[in-house]
């Protein structure tokens, strides 16, 4: 009777504490946003419509620049041969 009375006990001391756990609603509804408004569907539809042709969607900043070399390849190799054999530039993993 003894181990009874103190599960029981127990049980009821864990379901009076878990009511305060679930005070609000159970569907959730302090979550929810009220929207008061007085446009139409239709004006939400056209707004969107005109949003969505003139956004671009390209990312702000992305544009890379072309740039028409005039230089030969050739040349540009032994440029850049000399300025490693004259210490200009590090070649390999020295710094």
């Amino acid at each position: 009777m003894n181990k009874s009375a103190r599960f029981l006990s127990i049980a009821a001391v864990a379901a009076f504490a878990s009511f305060g756990a679930m005070a609000d609603e159970a569907d959730a509804s302090q979550f929810a946003t009220q929207f008061d408004t007085s446009r139409t569907r239709a004006e939400v539809a056209a707004e969107a419509a005109t949003v969505a042709q003139t956004r671009s969607i390209e990312p702000a900043g992305s544009r890379v620049t072309t740039y028409q070399s005039t230089a030969d390849r050739s040349a540009v190799r032994a440029q850049a041969a000399d300025a490693v054999r004259t210490g200009q530039i590090s070649s390999g993993e020295r710094g």
